[in-house]
């Protein structure tokens, strides 16, 4: 049997009246999500305050055309100058240096990393949250492709991905199903960009990880195993964007490919 289904176990994952004395910072990179940051802003204020949580958003814009600081500027008029946080960059500059941008001024203890577009639903938050002080796990990540959190957590849902048509789906399930082999992270969700960490393992990995793109999310897991932190899974429904034009072709897939060799020859 395993014993993290155990009744014990399930029972030490119940509700409980101590307040979470952490503060979590969410980090959102940006580029053209003018219509999406209002919603996504708002839906993580209600979870925060609706689990009585001490958090912040670092906003970190890549000279979005479109006006998205200016509706960071005004978001952060309505929830709270340190509540909402704008700190822009002069251009497109990278996923991955936008998370070193944002760990500079987070001051929470834990970060949450999550797409501004909607397709990650800041409802799965408190699951991570509990996951990880129910285990005392250094990252909870989310997953489309897994039925239950690992290790056990009784409230999670099957996860899954809404909105993506049938070529989409299988280049995912592929590109996943490549990684696992090759690379055996240990998780089911290589290429998701939902998650919460400790503050200072995020920083130790970033400052590791040198792929780019798609690949980058992949190598910080690749990375984590390999320093030996502790990774916990929650499963998600991921919806593809509201607004604005995903980005996946050939390059891409060509690109990812070759990041999952290097991985291979190189971590």
């Amino acid at each position: 049997m395993n014993p993290y289904e155990s009744s014990v176990a399930v029972n030490m994952l119940g509700d409980h009246d101590s307040r979470d004395t952490h503060k979590y910072s969410v980090i959102l990179p940006t580029y053209n999500e003018r219509k999406n940051l209002p919603i996504i802003v708002w839906l993580l204020a209600r979870t925060f305050t609706e689990n009585d949580l001490a958090w912040e958003i670092i906003v970190v814009d890549d000279a979005s055309p479109d006006g998205t600081q200016e509706v960071a500027l005004a978001l952060a008029q309505v929830y709270g100058e340190d509540k909402v946080v704008l700190k822009p960059r002069s251009g497109k500059l990278g996923l991955g240096t936008a998370y070193i941008h944002g760990l500079s001024f987070c001051t929470g203890d834990f970060v949450i990393i999550m797409d501004a577009d909607f397709s990650h639903h800041p409802k799965f938050i408190p699951q991570f949250i509990r996951l990880q002080q129910a285990y005392n796990l250094d990252i909870v990540t989310g997953t489309r492709y897994s039925s239950k959190a690992k290790p056990h957590l009784a409230e999670a849902q099957p996860g899954g991905v809404y909105g993506w048509d049938l070529k989409r789906k299988l280049v995912s399930r592929g590109a996943n199903f490549l990684a696992d082999t090759v690379l055996n992270p240990g998780v089911s969700d290589l290429t998701g960009s939902f998650r919460l960490y400790r503050l200072p393992v995020l920083r130790h990995i970033i400052t590791l990880t040198q792929s780019k793109g798609y690949v980058f999310q992949m190598e910080m897991m690749v990375r984590a195993r390999q320093l030996g932190y502790s990774v916990g899974e929650v499963p998600i429904t991921f919806v593809d964007r509201i607004f604005g034009d995903s980005k996946l072709g050939a390059n891409e897939i060509v690109g990812y490919a070759k990041g999952v060799w290097a991985l291979f020859t190189g971590v």
